[in-house]
Parts: C-alpha cells; structure tokens; sequence
C-alpha cells in the first residue's frame, strides 16, 4: 500500500475483512504486523476523522520531529511514534467478520512517508478441543 503523507492514519479494515473473506474462516483470530520501523497499527474509531487528525496531532507534541535527535536521518520521532503505537495486533473472528466494536477500525500510521508499506496478515482458524484430548 502507498501512503500519500509523511503522517497519516490509513484505514484498512475493510482490506483486511478481505483476507478474512477470502480465507474462508469463520472462527479464529487475525493476526497483523507491520515490517517497518517508522510505521505503526492500532484500532481506534473510524466513524469520526477528527479522531485521526487529534491522534497524529497529539502524537506530534509528545514526539516533535524538530526535537535534537541523535539519529540524524530525519526521521528519529517516527521511529519513537512507532515504538508507542506499536507494530502488530490481533482481531478475533467471528462468523465470519472481524470481532471490532461499533465505532473501530484498524489503522495503518504512517510516520514517515509517503512510502510504500506492506501489513502483513494470518488468518488462523480456531481449532476445537473435544473433551479436553
């Protein structure tokens, strides 16, 4: 996926019901991780915008790109927004569909773009245990 900023919450979620779709199963867990050091996921609310310009605002203060880094590429405080947001997750499943509440979707945050990303998703069927054997 191409991000178009330098920070950016991305919502994937119907992507990632994709996976899930196509996978066929329809009880178990999603698991989701990002293979960068400078880009995050986490599930927050996707019905209000303002919630995505407030995160990445707030994420700015506590992290200010022109703060003295000892990391001289220029992009030290997307790696620390990284390190709070964090890189996987994991969703239940459940008939079929991702388990999220009703105003949740899952974000790709992009803190140092535009940049090609890749998330990278497991599907994994849940496995019932008879009588405990």
């Amino acid at each position: 996926m191409r991000t178009s900023k330098r920070e950016e919450l991305v919502d994937i979620t119907e992507q990632v019901q994709g996976v899930v779709t196509q996978a066929g199963v329809r009880e178990g867990v999603c698991w989701l991780f990002v293979p960068h050091t400078t880009a995050a996921i986490t599930i927050n609310e996707n019905a209000d915008p303002s919630v995505r310009v407030d995160i990445l605002e707030h994420l700015r203060r506590l992290v200010p790109a022109t703060e003295h880094y000892r990391h001289t590429e220029g992009n030290a405080d997307a790696h620390i927004k990284t390190v709070l947001v964090g890189n996987s997750l994991w969703v239940p499943i459940v008939n079929g569909r991702l388990r999220l509440g009703t105003w949740q979707g899952i974000f790709l945050c992009e803190f140092d773009g535009p940049r090609t990303r890749k998330v990278w998703v497991e599907v994994t069927e849940r496995q019932r245990v008879a009588d405990g054997k």
